[in-house]
């Protein structure tokens, strides 16, 4: 299904982007998911600026659809990214199977050098980029399906360095991470920013993300319900728990 058939259907929350969006694959066939085809076709023929796609970028704007970026597990496809020490903060989480799994798997990707990979996830941030401009509403999330290259947390504040390397200023990427999700759930009342009255669901960071969206990955505190946890001690809680063992 492509997404203005979804949109039609009155789908209201997209994952991922126009990635997983076979609906531009000229061979495609009702009732089939040309998965593997329409991405190869994607990375080598689809034109994020031509008419057929602003078209959708339009219809989904118009049906009030939303979609989720979602570039921390796209980015991971893409040789020799994340940069190894990036990676090095999930190494102590992953279980040593799980650390030497993503170290193969990574290898494998770099001696592949498939150059599609960093041509699709270079038109996913431009699509993102787009269905912005035209009023859509963009969220964030992080996928951590993969090979151990996302991880919750982790992958999500990768998420938004992603978003300013797309284009976005480190503001628009945290406001895309934090306040359009809970506009989207019908709750910036309640949560999303900060302000009076508001559930105490806050992060404190060493540094100014708004200007350095890295300083994302220096968090000091994090206050769920008004009650503070230490980050450091919740990533030793689960030391060498995540992933295969």
């Amino acid at each position: 299904m492509g997404f203005r058939e979804a949109a039609a259907l009155g789908i209201d929350n997209l994952e991922h982007g126009i990635v997983v969006d076979t609906e531009f694959l000229p061979t495609k066939k009702p009732g089939i998911c040309p998965a593997k085809e329409a991405a190869e076709d994607f990375a080598k023929n689809v034109d994020i600026e031509s008419a057929p796609v602003q078209a959708m970028i339009r219809d989904l704007v118009a049906h009030h659809v939303a979609v989720t970026s979602t570039l921390a597990v796209f980015e991971i496809t893409v040789p020799n990214r994340p940069a190894m020490k990036k990676m090095l903060r999930a190494k102590d989480a992953l279980s040593p199977q799980g650390w030497s799994t993503y170290l193969r798997i990574r290898s494998g990707i770099a001696e592949e050098n498939n150059p599609l990979n960093a041509a699709s996830l270079k038109k996913e941030m431009q699509f993102e980029r787009d269905f912005v401009k035209a009023g859509g509403l963009l969220m964030a999330g992080c996928d951590p399906t993969s090979f151990g290259g996302v991880l919750p947390g982790l992958g999500d504040q990768r998420g938004l360095e992603l978003l300013v390397e797309a284009g976005f200023t480190p503001l628009e990427a945290i406001h895309i991470a934090t306040q359009n999700g809970a506009i989207y759930l019908g709750e910036s009342d309640q949560i999303g920013s900060i302000g009076a009255g508001k559930a105490a669901d806050l992060v404190v960071i060493a540094g100014d993300p708004a200007k350095n969206i890295e300083d994302i990955e220096n968090v000091q505190i994090v206050f769920k319900d008004g009650i503070g946890f230490d980050p450091a001690k919740l990533t030793q809680s689960v030391q060498g728990l995540v992933g295969q063992r």
